[in-house]
């Protein structure tokens, strides 16, 4: 392809809404624009990326037995209301009306039709197991689109779903997807991790992240400095010593306009950790609860709901102002009555907190909780901090901003139980499917590569998700004899399958050496009037920078034992 012919709309600065590597590289190198908040345009070079980590994709999937299908994008309400999920996904659902006035949402997950496909074509025993996959463009109606293509409301997702008679078959289509996964990263030219992850609106079972540490990450992960554990934060547990104060009777202190724990620590000149930190959550139809947590942690909402209730929110201003009779800020646990209170497991035992009074402007010194508060249980409900210590080997926890790049979920038989999708054993018994679901977003993948491997210059894409495998810098493209030697190279390069851009523009050496760098294609290879007296043209790696010469006959034979050795390096 030359590269005048080819829509290629590069740009000289950085777009000035652009906020992660990757979104700036993505636009510069014209890869794709933006169309509108989180949506975006493909043009060529980005549309071949994705093809190529499409294939890379249905290669690994298909190798462990996959079958690639593919599902509407448009689902009906009623069968998201079966599973239980049309409320519970809340606004992050798109949602709209047919003419006729019914219900329909734009799908950002498929679990609900693989069950609905399941309960009609999945009879007996011997119709499992079975393993579905897609590749597929999903919603979500994202609040606030950031980091490029990685937050976005449109997108590109790998979703597999497996369908067993047992746990124990479960078990194997897990671990088929993780190795998968594994693959599928490595071929894809990425440095990632797995993590202990929450199954969050998916389910309660078992769950796994694989993770790309990166500055632009959306995500913060846990890791320990001494040993291999790591989780996401939302679920990472980590050991922190209880502490304690003088013991004494409850007194009511003034605090004015001082409702965060910053402020009221200022305010009475005292550390975090003696405060006892409230929240207030309530249910549609179901009575509300407190939530106490020391005042040096956050409270771990993802813990919460799943003790409580994943429909639990943080309640308004308004619902706290008639439960307590002051606002946020103010209310504590001491003298309430009728609600459930649950108490971070750090609080138990404490003495000579510092809390809410249940009036504005207030409050109380000195809260002991055995003595002033009927909790009712202890559990761990904060977020881990970094310096907590790992429970599993005693090191120190460190945060890494990560991006997701998959994410596997064990669902048992959420999905089968409540949308009828049963089979009959062997005994003729009717018994639910066991389902997993397993996830990659491919413009993550995209994403990642930049973020990992781009530099100051542009772009650097790993050979096997390349959109071109070469750049060709024809120097002095005006000269016949360059044009003569720049298309024998062509031709030998097509028949070696290598393939190319080739820039013979009536350009500079400069912008052609700059937009080549900015492409971030693996190999350069240009083409002069020193190389063409000399018989010595100079072969160039985009990542390492490394220089090699060859003969013009051996150009594509030194290009084609380079593109092997760089994609066995990912393998």
């Amino acid at each position: 392809m030359k590269i005048d012919k080819a829509l290629i709309p590069t740009l000289r600065e950085d777009p000035k809404d652009a906020d992660t590597k990757s979104h700036k590289l993505l636009i510069r190198g014209g890869f794709m624009r933006q169309f509108t908040a989180g949506v975006f345009i493909y043009l060529p070079l980005g549309w071949r990326i994705m093809m190529k980590i499409q294939r890379i994709i249905r290669e690994e999937m298909d190798r462990i037995g996959g079958q690639e299908i593919l599902m509407p994008v448009l689902a009906p309400r009623e069968i998201w209301e079966e599973a239980g999920r049309w409320q519970a996904y809340g606004d992050d659902m798109f949602r709209l009306k047919d003419r006729k006035g019914r219900d329909y949402c734009l799908c950002p997950t498929h679990e609900e039709v693989v069950a609905e496909i399941a309960r009609h074509i999945v009879r007996s025993y011997r119709d499992l197991p079975q393993i579905w996959y897609q590749i597929q463009t999903k919603f979500r109606d994202e609040p606030r689109p950031r980091f490029g293509v990685i937050r976005t409301r449109q997108f590109t997702m790998k979703d597999s779903y497996s369908l067993d008679v047992d746990e124990a078959g479960l078990d194997k289509s897990y671990n088929l997807h993780q190795e998968a996964y594994i693959r599928i990263f490595k071929r894809c030219g990425l440095d990632f991790i797995s993590v202990r992850a929450s199954g969050g609106i998916m389910g309660a079972g078992e769950s796994t992240e694989f993770m790309a540490l990166v500055e632009g990450g959306e995500d913060v992960i846990a890791k320990c400095g001494q040993c291999d554990y790591r989780s996401n934060l939302e679920i990472a547990e980590g050991r922190s010593e209880p502490v304690t104060f003088a013991d004494g009777p409850i007194a009511k202190v003034a605090t004015p306009e001082r409702r965060t724990v910053e402020e009221v620590t200022q305010f009475l000149n005292v550390p975090p950790q003696s405060l006892a930190k409230n929240m207030y959550y309530t249910a549609p139809g179901k009575p509300g609860v407190l939530i106490l947590v020391r005042g040096d942690y956050e409270i771990n909402e993802e813990r919460v709901k799943h003790r409580i209730g994943s429909d639990y929110q943080a309640a308004s201003a308004e619902e706290i102002l008639r439960q307590f009779g002051a606002e946020p800020g103010f209310i504590g646990p001491v003298g309430i009555k009728g609600i459930a209170i649950y108490a971070d497991e750090l609080l138990k035992g404490t003495r000579g907190l510092i809390t809410g009074a249940n009036e504005n402007h207030f409050h109380i010194k000195g809260l002991n909780l055995n003595r002033d508060v009927a909790v009712t249980e202890f559990l761990n409900l904060r977020k881990v901090k970094p310096g907590d210590r790992c429970l599993k080997c005693g090191g120190t926890l460190d945060f890494h901003r990560a991006l997701e790049l998959g994410h596997i979920f064990k669902l048992g038989t959420k999905y089968s139980r409540a949308m009828g999708a049963f089979f009959l054993d062997e005994a003729g018994k009717e018994k639910p499917i066991i389902m997993g679901s397993y996830g990659i977003g491919l413009e993550r993948i995209m994403a990642c590569a930049l973020e990992q491997k781009g530099d100051e210059k542009g772009a650097v894409w790993p050979i096997a998700i390349a959109p071109y495998d070469a750049y060709i810098v024809a120097l002095n493209a005006d000269d016949p004899e360059i044009n003569r030697a720049a298309g024998e190279i062509c031709r030998d390069l097509d028949a070696s399958g290598i393939s190319y851009l080739l820039d013979d523009r009536d350009l500079s050496a400069g912008v052609k050496f700059n937009d080549a760098d900015l492409l971030g294609l693996p190999i350069k290879i240009t083409i002069g009037k020193k190389g063409l007296r000399e018989n010595k043209f100079d072969i160039s790696r985009r990542e390492s920078g490394a220089v090699f010469v060859a003969a013009r006959e051996s150009v594509a034979a030194q290009c084609r034992e380079l593109k092997e050795r760089l994609l066995n390096d990912n393998l």
